[in-house]
């Protein structure tokens, strides 16, 4: 097995559920990376990220993903991609581009995760039928953000092949996760050209990995 490049410290060991959007980004940041990544998985619908072993050892926040760098323990799907990509191709060299790229970032966990990854959650794993009146109630509004979400993303990529500078960065893949995955929360994507053409971009990467 190849090092680890200056300054990542292992060994890189991934605690996720496998169906989740979150932890792929760092599984897809690693695998175009070329960095080894050992996988130990939870299912978050039977509690297993509430344990009080886990609450102890991996997360007190009882969530996932958590990257664990040899004896560090780090949460937050983004941070994670950044730790992993930090000093690569991924990451602009520009000031600009990479303010721009943790601003793709900002909107991924705010605007569009929310919304489409929940609605995919909700649909997929739990199934509409088992919602409760609550979760039924939020659905449309839900929607709502997500198809406005996707909708600026249409028409950013209508004049660009990547979401910054002229190659791939964390922000196509934080954005990627869940969005080549929105028809499961109910969205369609086949209007959206730029989208789909983008995705297609994202699968053609060397090293890509699919979820």
């Amino acid at each position: 097995m190849n090092p680890l490049p200056s300054g990542l410290s292992g060994p890189l060991i991934l605690h996720e559920d496998p169906v989740s959007g979150n932890c792929y980004k760092i599984r897809l940041t690693a695998a175009l990376l070329g960095l080894p990544l050992e996988r130990r998985q939870y299912d978050i619908t039977r509690g297993e990220t509430r344990t009080p072993q886990f609450l102890a050892d991996v997360n007190a926040n009882g969530r996932i993903p958590v990257l664990q760098a040899g004896e560090k323990f780090l949460p937050e799907s983004n941070a994670s991609c950044f730790y992993l990509a930090d000093g690569s191709a991924l990451v602009p060299a520009d000031r600009f581009d990479r303010a721009d790229m943790l601003r793709w970032m900002f909107f991924e966990q705010y605007q569009h995760e929310p919304n489409i990854a929940t609605l995919r959650f909700w649909l997929l794993v739990l199934g509409e039928a088992n919602l409760d009146a609550d979760r039924r109630a939020m659905l449309s509004g839900k929607r709502a953000g997500g198809e406005a979400a996707l909708a600026l993303m249409e028409k950013h990529l209508e004049s660009r092949d990547w979401f910054v500078g002229n190659g791939p960065t964390l922000a196509d893949i934080c954005l990627f996760a869940y969005t080549h995955v929105a028809h499961e929360g109910g969205f369609d994507l086949a209007p959206l050209s730029a989208i789909t053409a983008w995705i297609g971009r994202m699968r053609a990467l060397p090293g890509f990995a699919a979820m």
